[in-house]
C-alpha cells in the first residue's frame, strides 16, 4: 500500500522554501528574562531579576559536599543554587537555565532546572539546586554567566 501512495505523495510534494510552514512549537509559558551578570565562585551573587513579581534573589556556585555525618568532606557534584521570592498573589511554577563563560568567550559549564512537581506560593521563599553535569571541571574559573528564568504554565 506504501509502494503505491509513494509516488502519488513525491509528485505533490513541493520542496520550494515558500511552501514551507513553521512548525517550531509555540513557547508555552507565562514570562521569560535572560540576563548576564559577573561570575564569583564559593559567593553569593545578589541578582534582584524581576520576572512577573517572581524575583531571582541570589544565586551561589559551589561543589556540593557534606558537612556532618561520617561522610563529611564527600563532594556530590557542583552546582548553582538559585534563591528565590514569589511576591505576586498567583502561585508561580519556574524554570531555570545558567550558562558560565571563560574571558574569552568559552561556554564552560551548564545547569538547568526549576520546579517539578511543586509550585511557588505567593509570597514564599524557595531555593534551587541547578546541577552541572559531564562539562563542569573549569566552572570555578568563569567570568560571566548568563541565567534564564521562564515561568510555565
Amino acid at each position: 500500500m506504501i509502494c503505491l501512495l509513494l509516488p502519488f505523495l513525491l509528485l505533490t510534494f513541493d520542496p520550494s522554501p515558500e511552501t514551507w510552514q513553521d512548525t517550531a512549537p509555540q513557547p508555552n509559558s507565562l514570562g521569560f528574562i535572560s540576563k548576564r551578570f559577573e561570575y564569583s565562585w564559593d559567593r553569593i551573587i545578589p541578582l534582584d531579576l524581576s520576572l512577573d513579581d517572581f524575583i531571582v534573589k541570589t544565586i551561589f556556585f559551589n561543589k556540593r559536599e557534606l558537612t556532618k555525618s561520617f561522610l563529611k568532606g564527600a563532594q556530590f557534584g557542583t552546582r548553582a543554587r538559585v534563591e528565590v521570592i514569589n511576591t505576586s498573589n498567583k502561585s508561580k511554577n519556574p524554570g531555570f537555565a545558567v550558562a558560565i563563560f571563560d574571558d574569552q568567550n568559552n561556554l564552560i559549564g551548564v545547569a538547568s532546572g526549576g520546579s517539578k512537581i511543586r509550585v511557588i506560593k505567593p509570597g514564599k521563599t524557595a531555593n534551587f539546586d541547578l546541577n552541572f553535569f559531564q562539562v563542569k571541571e573549569r566552572i570555578m574559573r568563569g567570568s560571566y554567566f548568563v541565567i534564564s528564568v521562564e515561568l510555565i504554565l
